[in-house]
């Protein structure tokens, strides 16, 4: 099979096209022939590196995918070859404490396609049955990869994590990225309020077609903390959220007394400094999640394919184009997901 693999940490430069043995799918698992992947910012942080990561080599990156079951294991039931699927990029092991109280994304042995296992760039993927849901005839695969781990992700910070009112408002750090996008969509499914605080007026549009209330552009105003407390009638949102990390000083100032910020990554760096006084002069409280449970996964992609949440793509690429996919996602010009196609 084909696949995209890098055997160093680096810039696009170490990506590599080539080819791999298939693989052969083990008890409980589909063998997927993949027609679609998806890139999110883990994909470059992967390849670049961090203190601690801990991979096999040669790796292959991507977390999400879609595409038709090719092969079944043994003690597979209730699937058939080729059928459409989406995959859960979550593996969890099913017996910790943590898998069987309904936290599949918290087990103790929790495994993340692309990162800690070969992703999704690639032909053909072995996963366990149990992570695939059924795509309608008729719906594109690359909307399905494009979906599947950034509203699984933004779900489950945004209802499960944060228990996000129809009533409240909502503050989305950043215009353009996957998460960020779902999140605008999903607030909005849900009746909330949302602004969003953009970088320039194209990302911001892109926010509105999204379906957010209120737009700030940052490049006007860097002071975006306090537009959004006039804006808000000098009240604050109830929800923030900020997947940048580095602007946490200005969400806290942002959000409510008593309100909450969420948070599924640091796009802006790992450490920085807070001013704990707002934390606790404003009661506030900070949550923290990764990734989504099954029961998210299932919930937000039925309301994907009902048409009800709308994937924004940005761009398509080849799969052995992978390293100008990369440059793209890296340039932060994109707009929406960056995916590829797997001929």
């Amino acid at each position: 099979m084909k696949a995209i693999i890098f055997h160093e940490h680096g810039g696009p430069e170490v990506l590599t096209y080539t080819e791999l043995p298939t693989p052969d799918p083990k008890t409980g698992e589909a063998l997927v022939r993949l027609e679609a992947a998806a890139l999110n910012h883990l994909d470059l942080w992967v390849r670049r590196g961090w203190p601690g990561i801990d991979i096999e080599y040669p790796h292959i990156p991507g977390a999400d995918g879609a595409g038709r079951i090719a092969a079944l294991g043994e003690n597979v039931n209730g699937w058939t070859e080729g059928e459409r699927v989406v995959i859960n990029p979550n593996i969890a092991d099913g017996t910790c404490e943590f898998c069987l109280a309904g936290f599949e994304n918290q087990c103790r042995n929790w495994k993340l396609l692309g990162e800690t296992l070969p992703g999704t760039y690639r032909e053909y993927i072995t996963v366990p049955a149990l992570n695939l849901r059924r795509i309608p005839e008729g719906f594109d695969s690359q909307l399905a990869a494009a979906a599947a781990l950034v509203y699984m992700t933004a779900w489950h910070s945004l209802v499960t994590r944060g228990d996000l009112q129809s009533s409240e408002t909502v503050l989305v750090v950043g215009a353009s990225g996957g998460v960020n996008t779902a999140s605008i969509q999903i607030a909005k499914h849900l009746g909330a309020t949302v602004y969003v605080v953009g970088s320039n007026a194209d990302k911001l549009a892109l926010a509105e077609k999204m379906g957010a209330d209120h737009l700030i552009d940052r490049s006007q105003n860097e002071n975006w903390a306090s537009s959004v407390y006039q804006q808000t009638n000098k009240r604050g949102v109830d929800v923030v959220v900020d997947n940048v990390g580095t602007t946490f000083p200005l969400s806290m100032r942002a959000v409510r007394k008593g309100g909450r910020i969420l948070t599924v990554g640091n796009t802006g760096g790992a450490k920085f400094e807070i001013d704990n006084r707002y934390i606790f002069g404003k009661h506030l409280s900070l949550l923290g999640s990764t990734m989504g449970t099954p029961r998210d996964f299932a919930t937000v992609m039925d309301l994907v394919f009902d048409g009800k949440l709308q994937p924004a793509v940005d761009k398509t690429f080849p799969l052995k184009d992978a390293r100008a996919a990369h440059q793209r996602l890296e340039s932060g010009e994109q707009m929406g997901k960056i995916t590829l196609v797997i001929p």
